[in-house]
């Protein structure tokens, strides 16, 4: 980072005003001329194979140009999957095709089987229900915990429903033995990890547009990474050379993940606007987001730690069964291996772990990364399992966790998981949590409650993750079918203002003001001056996209690069004007000045020289004030962070009030203080939901029991504190120029553990050990009432 590059400012979000003004462009907003729309009729059973379809009286209903089958992609290419993973054995996975509409079975509830197109959406909708589907219903795989016995295979190519049996750290397998033998104490935890549905306010839109005269394709879509979505849809399913296809992702509605993943929706639309002959838009209601957008998590897991006579971790071992639904979604295989297995060294010093996970194909909706993805699902595993061994050792939380963690003087740090970490400070993450929490007070609130009936707990959840997932060649190695890196490009216009072109997409990230606060600060100009162009393949010329709080660490990166080039460029054309060296060049707060005189010329006039070119070094430099560059990082991004929640449990309800949550996080350097605090409140808000509300639900039949609001509970504002949020910890990232970590996932990875843990911690006096998320007044009275019950008996 340069080194007088401290931004550190609460500048309110630019973007804003658009939005609260309700003038934001989203997919939905935008309607093309001539356009046409489509309804997908999906289907209502969860397996079945496909005998017949009548569309005959559909084709003939009012306002229809259309009714797609599967037989009208013949020869095209399913929708691909972007990481592969090879199993224990060295096999790759395997990887049935994932086809646009469903060809000769039916493996989810919502998967597409036609597609009608009609003048109105209103039309398209009732000659959908013309359609006659002859489904012969076949017995569905949703337990993944049975499915490799069960004799029903979701596909022919996996006929026992394993997608892959990953083992990581085998080499290890003797010490993490040796560790269990030589243990004086071994917890064991078993659990789930329950699914969550993604709920970006916006539900995803697409609008497909082929221009006849100049062969091109326009895909307007709801995306976190435009890009990526050109490289695969063009690629590997349409087979449209990436110069002939444009993707536009404008105001995105948030995405946690969701809509990082090309979906079968978007290949249709783009592929059928040619057959048809117009633009056809297509934007999914709640319910038909339930059932087509990519779930996250969903884990079931059972983890064991030993540890010696003084609580030293000696060893991990765990075994988890992870859904991937019934197609592979494009980052699907990585999510339970590459991003979940790396991280199960936590914060601490455990010298040997061994991690097997399975993979299994069911009859339910695509699974793949939600905010976090999964880092929450291994903080979660290692902060719940530390709790629990806490609590058989009779020790504070606190002061385990302490006797395992990586010290300060320990950096840089070669973790058992692969992973090397490059800075932190552990134990001062949590001495500002517990002060934060005043836990010193807490007895006596404890004791408050209990004179009103109430039952008061405090947990702990001490997380860390990984960030900017890099480098490119090493997460090729690791199966990624695309680099990691980002670009950027900066052009100076000539009279000193500044476009910038990045490959990260905003989607409520903030890059619009954070992005023009870096720029601003490095060249000495205002942010009004800034703007920020993204979310468009024609303007920018490449990019990865946003998730994994890459944005700042990557493009942010990017960006610096690019900058540093105008730079030094433009420290040439100032020489030539000053009539001095380049080595005595100076540049501060946007003036270029001869080293130790008063001769200096202003940005603006360095910017208007490169383009009115009267008096310029033609002989050395081109004229003009551009510059891209790419950035490829070194190695992941740490943040870490201590969370704190005290709750309050009404024995008689079962009900749990969440009364303070503190989180005590280092994202390393900060640019905008407050788009990082409302990026900790929301991750914050998706913990809260995962451990107390939040679950989606399949019967035996495949059938989804939670496909509304009605059903699946997202949390209101009456269901959370007023949160606590602290990042003055900082230990800046060593390998990248601006010294960030990442900060959008922190929140709903450090949050759940230490939910479940206080509301356990409440509970202790009943002795029990263990709920599975999501923590409802149902479950949590029905294990009081258990415990009340084996008390009684005993």
């Amino acid at each position: 980072m340069p080194k007088d590059l401290e931004v550190n400012q609460s500048v309110k979000r630019r973007e804003d005003v658009r939005f609260l003004t309700g003038k934001g462009q989203y997919v939905d907003d935008m309607n093309r001329h001539g356009q046409a729309y489509v309804y997908f009729l999906r289907s209502m059973v969860a397996h079945g194979t496909i005998n017949g379809i009548d569309t005959s009286a559909a084709e003939a209903a009012p306002g229809v140009l259309k009714v797609f089958t599967a037989k009208d992609f013949e020869g095209v290419g399913g929708v691909p999957c972007g990481w592969q993973i090879h199993d224990k054995h060295g096999n790759p996975m395997k990887e049935p095709k994932h086809p646009i509409l469903a060809e000769g079975k039916v493996r989810h509830v919502g998967d597409p089987v036609c597609a009608v197109v009609a003048e109105t959406l209103a039309q398209a909708k009732d000659a959908a229900e013309l359609i006659e589907l002859d489904i012969e219903e076949l017995p569905a795989v949703v337990d993944m915990t049975k499915a490799m016995s069960q004799g029903v295979a979701v596909h022919d190519e996996a006929p026992d429903n394993l997608c892959y049996d990953w083992e990581f750290n085998a080499d290890l397998k003797a010490q993490v033995e040796e560790g269990f033998a030589a243990a004086k104490h071994v917890t064991t935890l078993e659990f789930k990890n329950n699914r969550l549905a993604p709920n970006p306010m916006e539900p995803r839109a697409a609008i497909g547009e082929y221009d006849a005269a100049r062969d091109e394709w326009t895909l307007y879509t709801t995306s976190q990474n435009p890009h990526v979505i050109r490289l695969l849809m063009g690629a590997f399913v349409l087979s449209i050379p990436e110069h002939k296809l444009r993707v536009v992702a404008p105001d995105v509605g948030g995405g946690f993940g969701s809509k990082i993943y090309h979906y079968a929706e978007e290949a249709f639309v783009t592929f059928a606007s040619k057959v048809v002959g117009r633009p056809i838009k297509w934007t999914s209601d709640r319910s038909e987001a339930f059932i087509s957008d990519a779930h996250g998590r969903d884990h079931v897991t059972k983890a064991e730690l030993a540890m010696d006579e003084n609580g030293k971790f000696l060893a991990l071992r765990v075994e988890t069964y992870a859904n991937m639904g019934a197609y592979l979604s494009t980052f699907a295989p990585c999510i339970p291996t590459w991003l979940h297995a790396t991280l199960l060294a936590g914060q601490y010093t455990t010298p040997a772990i061994l991690c097997n996970i399975k993979a299994m194909f069911t009859n339910t909706v695509p699974v793949d990364a939600y905010r976090g993805a999964g880092r929450p699902e291994a903080t979660y595993l290692l902060e719940r399992i530390i709790d629990k061994a806490a609590r058989e050792l009779g020790l504070a939380p606190w002061e385990l966790r302490r006797r395992n963690f990586i010290k300060k003087d320990q950096y840089p740090y070669a973790t058992p998981v692969a992973v090397e970490y490059d800075a932190g400070d552990y134990d001062a993450l949590l001495d500002k949590g517990l002060e934060l929490s005043n836990v010193e007070g807490f007895a006596a609130r404890r004791a408050e409650s209990e004179a009103r009936g109430k039952l008061r707990g405090i947990g702990l959840s001490c997380y860390i993750e990984a960030c900017g997932i890099a480098p490119s060649s090493l997460v090729g190695a690791l199966g990624a079918r695309a680099g990691l890196y980002e670009a950027a490009t900066i052009r100076v216009n000539p009279t000193g203002s500044v476009s910038v072109f990045t490959g990260s997409h905003s989607h409520g990230q903030g890059h619009e003001t954070t992005f023009a606060q870096v720029v601003g600060k490095m060249l000495g100009i205002p942010i009004e001056q800034v703007d920020i162009v993204h979310g468009d393949t024609a303007r920018v010329p490449f990019g990865m996209g946003t998730y994994g709080s890459r944005s700042l660490a990557v493009g942010g990166s990017a960006i610096v690069k690019a900058v540093d080039k105008v730079v030094n460029k433009a420290r040439k054309i100032a020489a030539h004007l000053l009539e001095a060296q380049e080595a005595d060049i100076t540049f501060e707060d946007g003036e270029f000045r001869v080293a130790g005189t008063d001769k200096v010329k202003a940005f603006g006039e360095i910017a208007l020289a490169a383009y009115v070119p009267h008096q310029y070094p033609l002989e050395e430099l081109e004229p003009g004030l551009e510059e891209s560059a790419f950035y490829d990082p070194k190695n992941f991004t740490y943040p870490a962070g201590a969370y704190i929640c005290e709750v309050e449990v009404d024995p008689e309800t079962g009900v749990t009030e969440v009364l303070s949550m503190v989180a005590a996080d280092d994202f390393g350097n900060v640019v905008n203080p407050m788009i990082v605090e409302g990026q900790v409140h929301g991750g914050l808000a998706q913990g809260i939901g995962q451990a107390l509300l939040e679950q989606v639900v399949y019967d035996e039949n495949g059938q989804l029991s939670s496909g509304s609001y009605m059903d699946y509970t997202m949390p209101r504002a009456d269901d959370l504190p007023s949160f606590v949020v602290d990042h003055s910890c900082q230990t800046p990232c060593t390998h990248n120029p601006l010294g960030v970590k990442g900060c959008g996932e922190a929140g709903a990875i450090g949050s759940p553990p230490a939910l479940v843990n206080a509301v356990l911690d409440a509970l202790s006096p009943y002795g029990i050990e263990h709920i599975d998320m999501p923590l409802t007044p149902a479950k949590v009275w029905a294990a009081i009432e258990a415990a009340k019950a084996k008390q009684a008996a005993e």
